[in-house]
């Protein structure tokens, strides 16, 4: 068979959507873009500085594409989910506002905040040259050991709760132009399996599905939402394998498209995760999702999988694996994306008002907060929350920081040595908890990171005795992280002994509430936060001194029995 014409190669880079290393155009990207005809970015948080810095970037990589002959402008898609997958939330503040991820808002029980939230959310991406988000997180976390999800992405456990914030946040985004991707289709939320480093098998058969995980992907199908996120889980029971659901015909074609009737563009989750890369390969994954009737195959990172993916996919047209016919189908569902949401060249290349930028910040500043503080939630099996006294000595223990997933964890570098080992030293948003207490009671407090197998030293001890108040926190303390709690309990003990006893204490879920939900009867107050960014730690320490009354509630189901 002859090679491939210009135009053909033109459709098949439409089908992708790749990133790449860096704060300015890189040598990658731009070959990819000229070359191979990419027709869409995902950009990483390894990429953003602030709104300024990525309004640039992106104006150059759209003008790449316009100068390459592109017939319309970039997709730019990014993972903004809120909460602990923010890419466009960076610390020095530059870039996007931190808001509150799902759990957290779910918690506030509003769906009118949770749309005003997302819609900021969305103008602010869209002020930066941003089109598409990988968001919302459409699964519901029915096993509390999830690790992908870190159950937190999710908006609970309750399918019809799940769907009503689903379709809020679509609405929301749609509404200022930006894409949402509802994930991880058909439903992530049922396993402990991370997809990021091996492929999950969900033993459920498709009238458990229908009943459940697919209720919210089921009413955003309905709502036409602008593109959909396959995952990389296995459902043997419905499609007869092992095969991951990105990559699965039965899953993509015939569930999502003919039997819920889904017309609008369906992306895969990245395929350099190893759910997918160990057996298939990223390259390899790619054409399989094409095959199963993805519009889009997403490959994060590395520019040998980018180059390779294309150029299989051009072998797979070229010898009749790959019908070159349904890619232009397909590539007419993407066209429709591109009109509604990124429009023509001249408004993604239009001029930039940084104080526009400047007055949005301040106001979405100011919504983040007051969304914060109506999220914490008492732990409802732990003693009646009463605010403890700002004056004297406090003492605030957090755990070691672990790996959680690779969407949430911290950069590497922050997590682990030079050598691999896990360093046992506070992170970054606790060290902001810290300074948030310590600006309470007026002193420096004792900051104590605590790990596994750890003893209490007298110095601790005596400490503890002293203090007017002991902040405990736990970070996903349920299930692998169950040494958290066993240490909890022995700091009780300590603080029940001593002046002011177990009143003076409190202890703070700031990750999935499971962890401190599960003990029964906790004999000190317990709230939760939901996640351990900067500002849910914030509303955490005025809540504890009293600053702020604790109105959320918690969203998910008490280990063994009901919230």
């Amino acid at each position: 068979m002859a090679g491939l014409t210009e135009e053909q190669k033109r459709e098949i880079g439409q089908h992708f959507v790749f990133g790449f290393h860096g704060h300015e155009v890189s040598e990658d990207i731009r070959t990819l873009i000229k070359d191979y005809y990419l027709g869409n970015v995902i950009l990483m948080k390894r990429n953003v500085q602030s709104i300024a810095q990525v309004r640039r970037l992106v104006g150059e990589l759209q003008q790449l594409a316009k100068e390459a002959g592109h017939a319309r402008p970039l997709m730019i898609g990014i993972d903004q989910e809120n909460g602990l997958v923010s890419a466009f939330s960076i610390s020095t503040g530059d870039a996007g506002t931190q808001f509150p991820g799902a759990m957290t808002l779910a918690a506030i029980g509003s769906p009118e905040l949770a749309s005003e939230v997302s819609a900021a959310t969305a103008k602010e991406l869209r002020l930066a040259g941003i089109n598409w988000t990988y968001s919302p997180v459409g699964d519901i976390n029915t096993d509390p050991r999830n690790p992908v999800i870190a159950g937190v992405r999710s908006f609970g456990d309750d399918p019809i709760t799940v769907a009503r914030y689903v379709q809020v946040v679509s609405a929301a985004l749609t509404s200022e132009k930006v894409a949402p991707s509802v994930k991880h289709f058909p439903g992530h939320g049922n396993t402990h399996v991370d997809s990021h480093l091996s492929l999950p098998r969900i033993l459920v058969n498709k009238a458990a599905l229908k009943a459940t995980e697919l209720v919210p992907f089921g009413a955003v199908v309905r709502d036409a939402v602008a593109s959909v996120m396959t995952g990389h889980m296995a459902l043997p029971l419905v499609t007869g394998d092992d095969t991951p659901c990105s990559l699965s015909r039965t899953i993509t074609t015939d569930l999502l498209r003919d039997e819920l009737g889904y017309d609008g563009v369906i992306v895969t989750d990245c395929l350099e995760m190893e759910a997918v890369a160990d057996k298939y390969g990223s390259e390899g994954g790619a054409v399989l999702s094409l095959q199963a009737g993805a519009d889009v195959a997403m490959i994060c990172h590395t520019f040998s999988r980018h180059v390779g993916a294309i150029e299989q996919t051009y072998a797979a047209v070229q010898d009749g694996r790959l019908a070159l016919q349904s890619l232009q189908v397909s590539g007419m569902r993407i066209a429709a994306m591109k009109d509604k949401f990124a429009g023509g060249w001249n408004d993604v290349l239009a001029s930039f008002d940084i104080s526009t930028a400047s007055e949005l910040k301040e106001e979405h500043k100011r919504l983040s907060g007051r969304a914060y503080a109506a999220s914490i939630s008492h732990i409802p099996n732990s003693r009646p929350f009463v605010h403890l006294t700002a004056d004297g000595p406090a003492v605030l223990l957090t755990p070691r920081m672990e790996t959680i997933n690779l969407a949430v964890d911290a950069p590497e570098g922050q997590l682990h040595d030079a050598a691999g080992r896990l360093r046992n030293t506070v992170g970054p948003s606790y060290l902001a908890f810290a300074a948030a207490i310590s600006q309470r009671v007026g002193a420096p407090i004792e900051l104590v990171v605590y790990a596994p197998d750890e003893e209490i030293t007298d110095t601790l001890r005596e400490n503890l005795r002293a203090a007017t108040s002991v902040i405990f926190a736990t970070r996903n303390g349920y299930d692998k992280g169950a040494w958290q709690v066993d240490f909890l309990r022995r700091i009780i003990e300590v603080v029940r002994s001593s002046n002011g006893g177990v009143r003076k204490m409190v202890a703070v879920s700031t990750c999935a509430p499971y962890d401190l939900l599960a003990v029964e009867d906790l004999e000190v107050s317990a709230i939760a936060t939901y996640e351990f960014t900067v500002p849910a730690l914030e509303a955490a320490a005025a809540a504890i001194y009293g600053e702020a009354d604790i109105t959320g509630r918690i969203p998910v189901k008490v280990v063994g029995g009901q919230a």
